[in-house]
C-alpha cells in the first residue's frame, strides 16, 4: 500500500448527509426538533432549579431525577446543535475526533440513563414494599454512591467505543449516512474486521440497557405483588399512582432505544431514513418530555411550579 493510500485511512472529517432520501425537508424537519431542544432544555433545567431550591424535594426519587436531568441534557446538547447546523447551514463536516468524542458522550450518558432509571425503580420498589426502611435504606450517601456507580459503568464500559473506532481503517468512504456520528454507523465504514468491536458493542449493551430493564421489569413485578395485597382499592390505585410517572417516562424511553438498537443490528430491511428518524427522536424526545411528565403526574412538582409563577400576594 502506497504511503498516500495510509494517510487515508483515518480521514480528518467525515461528512454527515443528514436523513438520506429527506434532504429537501430538512429545513422543515430542523422546526420541532429546535422547538423540542429548546423545551428539554427549560424543563430540564427549570427542574433542576426546582428541586434544588425546595429541601422538602430533597428526597431519593427526585435526586435520581436531577441525575437523569443532566444526563438527558448531555445527550441533547452533543447531537442537536451539530444536527441543526447540518439542516440549516449545510455544516456537513465534522472532525474526526469530535466524532469520536460524541459517539462516546452520547452512548456512556445514555447507559447512564438507563441506569438512573433502575435506580428510581428500586427507589419505588423500597418505598412500596418496605416503607418503613425506606429513610434508613435510601440515605444521601447511598444515593450519592448509586449515583456515582452509574456514572463510572457509563464511562468505563463506554470508554473503549473511541479507541476500537480509532484503530479501524476507514478506506471505503468518510460519509456517514446519519445525523450525528453513531457507534454503528462507523463501524459500518470500515474495511477491516469489526467482529470484535461490534460483539463487545453487543455486549456492552446487553449488561447496560438490557440488564438494567430485565431488573426494572422484575423491581415492578415485585411491586404488583405487594400492591395487590393491599386491603382496599384506593390504597392500591393510590400506590400505584406513585409508580405513574416513573412508568411513562420507560416507556417514553425505552421504546426508541430498542427500536433503534435492533434495526441497526438485524432489521436490514427497515429504511435508512426510518431508522436515523426514530434514532433522532430516541436522542430528544425523552429529554423534552420527561421534564413534562413528572412536572404535570407529581403534584409536588406542580404545586412549586405553580408556586412559582403565580402571583405573590401583598
Amino acid at each position: 500500500m502506497s504511503f498516500s493510500n495510509r494517510t487515508n485511512l483515518h480521514p480528518s472529517t467525515f461528512i454527515l448527509i443528514g436523513i438520506p432520501g429527506l434532504e429537501n425537508a430538512h429545513i422543515w424537519i430542523s422546526i420541532p426538533f429546535c422547538l423540542g431542544y429548546m423545551l428539554a432544555l427549560l424543563g430540564n433545567f427549570a427542574l433542576l432549579f426546582i428541586i434544588k431550591t425546595d429541601p422538602s424535594l430533597h428526597e431519593p426519587m427526585y435526586l435520581f431525577l436531577c441525575m437523569l436531568a443532566v444526563a438527558d441534557l448531555i445527550v441533547c446538547t452533543t447531537a442537536i446543535p451539530k444536527l441543526l447546523s447540518l439542516f440549516w447551514f449545510k455544516d456537513r463536516e465534522i472532525p474526526f475526533e469530535a466524532c469520536l468524542t460524541q459517539i462516546f458522550l452520547i452512548h456512556s450518558c445514555s447507559t447512564m440513563e438507563s441506569g438512573f432509571f433502575l435506580a428510581m425503580a428500586f427507589d419505588r420498589y423500597v418505598a412500596i414494599c418496605k416503607p418503613l426502611r425506606h429513610s434508613a435504606i435510601l440515605t444521601h450517601t447511598v444515593i450519592g454512591s448509586l449515583g456515582l456507580a452509574i456514572v463510572f459503568r457509563g464511562a468505563v464500559l463506554l470508554s473503549p467505543h473511541p479507541f476500537l473506532l480509532r484503530w479501524l481503517p476507514y478506506c471505503k468512504t468518510n460519509v456517514i449516512s446519519h445525523t450525528y456520528c453513531e457507534f454503528m454507523a462507523l463501524i459500518k465504514l470500515a474495511c477491516a474486521e469489526t467482529r470484535i468491536s461490534r460483539a463487545y458493542s453487543l455486549i456492552v449493551a446487553f449488561i447496560t440497557g438490557g440488564l438494567d430493564f430485565i431488573l426494572i421489569i422484575c423491581s415492578y413485578i415485585l411491586i404488583l405483588h405487594t400492591v395487590f395485597q393491599l386491603p382496599s382499592k384506593n390504597a392500591r390505585l393510590k400506590t400505584l399512582g406513585t409508580c405513574g410517572s416513573h412508568v411513562c417516562v420507560i416507556l417514553v424511553s425505552y421504546t426508541p432505544a430498542f427500536f433503534s438498537f435492533f434495526t441497526h443490528r438485524f432489521g436490514h430491511h427497515v429504511a435508512p431514513h426510518v431508522h436515523i428518524f426514530v434514532a433522532n427522536i430516541y436522542l430528544l424526545i425523552p429529554p423534552m418530555v420527561n421534564p413534562i411528565i413528572y412536572g404535570v403526574r407529581t403534584k409536588r412538582i406542580w404545586e412549586r411550579i405553580h408556586k412559582f409563577f403565580s402571583p405573590q400576594k401583598a
